[in-house]
């Protein structure tokens, strides 16, 4: 392949795992309206978006509400789960996360974000991660969610590369597909059963090293 300029970085489950505050969230809204919401439960939201969740919630505790109601509980879950969010330290970052940033930096590679979440600025700013990026694209500037390539295909354009010579971290399918989508490389963050379709598979960034761009 060319020689890689850039690397796109996916948010959660990637640089922090976000996801249990997710999960929070939804189980406070689950007691709320009288049953239980289990981690199991919670395996079927990932990757789903936030009205898509709620009707998954719904369904689990055989819960009728009006088009109004969903719209408020899918607004209270959203502040309860911003409440947890804000409240994020540096040592919430996953290990071996900012050396490798760090790393990418010193050898001139660049840095993008490239996550669907709304709330990617307020995260990276309690991590104290934004000087880390040339670019964040978020969920404020994309309208298509994973698997379509745009948050990927915008991150290139404003790093001014192009996509053939971008690398994508991804812990999930639909996150790789739209790398795969956009032509550039997938490294999947994670398991090698779930994420096959990648062209290399890492459990983390512990110890990774600039060989992992080298295909």
């Amino acid at each position: 392949m060319k020689e890689v300029k850039a690397c796109l970085f996916d948010l959660d489950g990637v640089i922090v795992d976000t996801a249990k505050y997710h999960y929070l969230a939804w189980k406070r809204l689950s007691q709320e309206l009288g049953f239980d919401f289990t981690e199991e439960d919670n395996e079927r939201l990932k990757g789903v978006s936030r009205m898509a969740s709620l009707e998954i919630l719904l369904s689990i505790g055989q819960v009728v509400v009006s088009e109004e109601e969903k719209l408020s509980m899918a607004e209270k879950k959203n502040k309860w789960y911003v409440d947890y969010i804000s409240k994020l330290k540096e040592d919430e970052i996953l290990p071996g996360v900012k050396e490798f940033l760090t790393l990418l930096r010193e050898n001139g590679i660049k840095v993008a974000l490239g996550s669907a979440s709304k709330n990617s600025m307020l995260i990276l700013e309690n991590l104290k991660l934004i000087p880390y990026f040339d670019a964040i694209i978020d969920g404020n500037k994309v309208s298509k969610a994973k698997p379509d390539p745009e948050v990927f295909l915008l991150g290139a354009k404003e790093l001014g590369v192009n996509a053939e010579e971008c690398v994508v971290f991804e812990d999930a399918e639909a996150g790789i597909e739209a790398a795969k989508r956009a032509n550039m490389k997938a490294v999947g963050i994670g398991s090698i059963d779930v994420l096959n379709k990648a062209d290399k598979v890492v459990p983390g960034f512990k110890g990774i090293r600039l060989e992992i761009l080298e295909f």
